[in-house]
């Protein structure tokens, strides 16, 4: 077995055809290392499996709807062995949701329904592969000693843990690797949130400490500024693993917020690719380590409708406890924190305005001055050592905050301009003519 590997991830949205295995298969053969696949539900399968979880009465037919999807993409599953495996998981879809018609609450019947989502897709696309010529086989990650940090649900995998139980021997020829879930802590399959499966390819790329991870998607990479606003620009060609991690944090849902904590010191390049184009265009971002260089902003993300929460503290002797204490109460009632900052005698918070009421009513159980005004929107401005406003922007824009949060990573403001589209654009032409980015 070569000792160099490669992580290759593709989600659903490059799992729509049987076409897109062709092109998998050809990307798999042109790589000159080891390959370990990781994989993604078919696109819209955890959608249809959520959607039967509510109404388990409809099992039969998902069941049956789910063999004919997934036989469309390989149609001579049916007389492999492999096909007795797939059988099985389609009994457990069954089983799953007899368990939830009784038990909705049911959290185990739960995550072993969605979970099959990816067990599918990793024996469709194995033995796509095996019919191409590839020696691929199926790997359920919890099989190989994937650990996550929780039970139920988690927000990153246990890589200590995961590294003392990884079953290497597993991984030989072309592994296609069940991704966004593993063993959770009591033993039972934990799910990482949507999109959770870039975090396990880049888990997995630390743990074998691979030369890099690959993840293909529909997109050409990230972007300066999110693609839903309709602003045109090409990807970004490089960021360091700090900067990506403020874009997924804040608005650009291209990548899981976690994906890059694995590889963070180890170094090693995480690219997103688009499946089709990259080939003609050559075109991607590369995520490596921090370059520590001249102020440069590489892009703007954009939250819509948010609310400032400020908190007066003088009479606290250790704040940071109680900043501690906030920001766990925040996780544990499922709020959002856009940004925040803490001295000795203040606090404040940026959160989607939706949220407000229930993060005010916390804090006053806590504090007794605490107020918040409402913003049309939070701008941020993120690049490598961000940590002046370019005169620029301060010149051309109407920013009702300019004083929120600064980092090495990005700047915050605050602004009622509720023209948000509009006001993007004319920050990213600004942007271009300051920073030529």
């Amino acid at each position: 077995m070569s000792e160099s590997f490669e992580i290759h991830k593709f989600g659903g949205s490059c799992l729509r055809d049987a076409r897109d295995l062709d092109r998998i298969a050809d990307v798999l053969s042109h790589s000159p290392n080891q390959t370990v696949v990781v994989v993604s539900a078919l696109w819209g399968t955890t959608d249809r499996l959520m959607r039967a979880a509510k109404e388990p009465r409809y099992a039969a037919r998902l069941t049956k709807d789910l063999a004919s999807q997934h036989l469309r993409f390989t149609p001579n599953l049916v007389d492999s062995p492999l096909f007795d495996v797939f059988q099985r998981v389609l009994d457990g879809i069954e089983d799953a949701l007899e368990v939830l018609a009784t038990e909705e609450k049911n959290d185990i019947a739960y995550n072993q329904l969605l979970a099959s989502g990816e067990r599918l897709s990793a024996l469709v696309v194995a033995f796509s592969l095996q019919e191409r010529g590839l020696d691929a086989h199926p790997v359920g990650s919890e099989d190989i000693g994937l650990c996550l940090n929780g039970t139920i649900t988690a927000t990153t995998v246990d890589l200590e843990k995961s590294a003392r139980l990884l079953d290497r021997t597993a991984l030989y020829g072309t592994p296609v690797v069940t991704g966004w879930f593993g063993q959770g802590r009591d033993g039972n399959i934990a799910l990482l949130g949507r999109g959770g499966s870039d975090h396990t390819a880049s888990a997995i790329g630390s743990l074998l400490d691979a030369e890099r991870i690959v993840l293909w998607k529909d997109v050409l990479g990230i972007y300066p500024v999110n693609p839903r606003w309709g602003i045109e620009c090409t990807p970004i060609t490089y960021l360091g693993y700090a900067e990506a991690m403020e874009f997924a944090r804040l608005d650009a849902p291209i990548i899981h917020p976690a994906t890059v904590e694995p590889v963070y010191f180890s170094g090693i390049p995480i690219e997103i690719r688009h499946l089709y184009s990259y080939e003609q265009t050559e075109l991607k971002t590369v995520i490596g380590p921090d370059i520590q260089e001249i102020s440069v902003i590489k892009g703007v993300a954009c939250i819509p409708k948010v609310a400032c929460i400020n908190v007066k503290t003088m009479y606290i002797h250790d704040s940071a406890n109680a900043l501690n204490e906030v920001l766990t109460e925040f996780r544990d009632e499922g709020l959002r924190i856009c940004c925040f900052e803490s001295t000795q005698h203040s606090m404040r918070f940026i959160l989607p305005q939706h949220e407000v009421n229930k993060a005010v009513q916390c804090l006053k159980a806590r504090f007794t001055e605490v107020s918040h005004t409402y913003a049309a929107a939070m701008v941020s401005l993120i690049g490598t050592n961000v940590e002046v406003i370019p005169s620029e922007i301060i010149e051309s824009f109407e920013w009702s905050d300019t004083s929120f949060a600064k980092s090495t990573n990005a700047i915050h403001l605050l602004t009622q301009r509720t023209d948000t589209s509009r006001m993007l654009e004319e920050l990213v032409q600004t942007l271009n003519v300051a920073n030529n980015i």
